[in-house]
């Protein structure tokens, strides 16, 4: 590891220790972070993948998931607005000229911009009717992660006369007939933003539009433009991981210092009975299994991520299948330990002050939005016929 790359998680944990001393009265209260956005544009961790030629670090993706996985050991949102903040910049880069990209990045780290999204592809109710010069919008989009926050917004809208067509746009949330509601109000991941945008006559124009993405021979999107739901599942499965491991180091420091051991285990304290000590080395095991997968799931993400252009559909096939496998597993792994955790702790650990429930709601919460079971039909045909994973909305 390089010393930049050093530096720059010793900035995460600095963070993340910041964030912890609020995050269970910011998960109580919801609504926004805005206070630990600014501590995280203070930061300087939002340049952290954008090219150097353009004013950024020129990172890894393994390391900018090394600090999702840092932030989710504390706050599940903070870490999901984290990764998201790239993941919406890859979504721009597939769907823009060359040019248009870079003159994004640059703009980025030079104003260190915060991205957020309107941009739930399934979602059609935001219709573009195209004028001379751009596009009119109006409409609703739901599930918008990090819109309150943003600098600016990933947008999608559905064309008006070829409902079937999605056209990709970078805008100023400030825009009038633009509206971000502040309604999300869900049992985890309370901070993320990811509520409503709804659009009344907002105009977009033609600069603004993604436009002349470069594709293939025949036509269709490189397969490098298509890594788009795979690196969503990977932030997410950084999420899960930071999340279990955030739990259980909660859980062990309050077995030690307060849970009481049951009146028959023969220990007078809860740390010493073997029935505890057994289901914490489960729950090591389990994490250390789910850990390596998600390294080698990241690395393959690494490898096919700096090829670019050049990234051939198998190559990419093959590291969807991986990030798949981790995702599905790790979601499992990360509902496990977070419910279970109780177990080791007793029944005041229960009590709302500690706000140790949040971690399984921000993993179940997130679990939901991208089922597990249509990911397994995704493995086992890889398994079983060796077809590899289909590019798609979540795949």
């Amino acid at each position: 590891m390089t010393a930049p790359q050093v530096e720059t998680l010793d900035i995460a944990r600095q963070l993340a220790e910041r964030f912890a001393e609020t995050a269970v009265a910011r998960d109580k209260a919801g609504g926004t972070a805005d206070e630990q956005l600014a501590m995280l544009r203070d930061s300087g961790l939002l340049t952290l993948l954008i090219a150097k030629e353009h004013g950024g670090q020129a990172q890894p993706w393994s390391l900018a998931l090394q600090v999702v996985r840092l932030f989710a050991q504390v706050d599940g949102s903070l870490a999901h607005l984290f990764g998201y903040h790239f993941l919406d910049q890859v979504v721009a880069q597939s769907s823009a000229s060359p040019e248009q990209f870079a003159a994004l990045q640059r703009e980025s780290a030079e104003h260190h911009w915060f991205w957020g999204n309107a941009n739930n592809s399934l979602d059609r109710r935001v219709v573009g009717s195209r004028e001379a010069g751009g596009y009119r919008l109006n409409g609703l989009k739901h599930f918008t992660s990090g819109s309150p926050y943003a600098d600016r917004l990933v947008i999608s809208f559905r064309l008006a006369d070829a409902p079937d067509t999605i056209v990709r746009a970078v805008i100023k949330p400030d825009r009038e007939g633009l509206r971000i509601h502040g309604d999300w109000d869900c049992m985890g991941q309370r901070q993320t933003g990811s509520g409503t945008v709804s659009y009344s006559d907002v105009w977009v124009p033609d600069s603004e539009v993604l436009t002349d993405p470069v594709k293939g021979s025949e036509g269709q999107p490189l397969p490098f433009h298509t890594l788009g739901p795979i690196l969503a599942q990977l932030i997410l499965t950084h999420v899960f991981l930071g999340s279990a491991q955030g739990a259980l180091a909660e859980a062990a420091r309050y077995t030690r210092d307060q849970s009481r051991p049951w009146y028959t285990s023969g220990v007078e304290r809860a740390e010493d009975d073997p029935l505890v000590i057994r289901q914490y080395g489960e729950f090591a095991a389990q994490l250390e299994a789910f850990a390596a997968l998600a390294d080698r799931a990241t690395g393959e993400f690494d490898q096919a991520f700096v090829k670019g252009s050049a990234l051939e559909a198998g190559e990419r096939g093959e590291v969807g299948y991986r990030v798949a496998a981790a995702n599905v597993f790790g979601g499992k792994v990360a509902l496990e330990i977070c419910s279970r955790v109780f177990e080791v702790m007793g029944a005041r650990a229960a009590a709302s002050q500690y706000g140790h429930d949040r971690f399984w709601r921000n993993v179940r919460t997130h679990t939901l939005h991208n089922p597990a079971e249509y990911k397994l039909l995704t493995l086992g045909r890889y398994a079983l016929k060796g077809q590899l994973p289909v590019p798609g909305f979540y795949s």
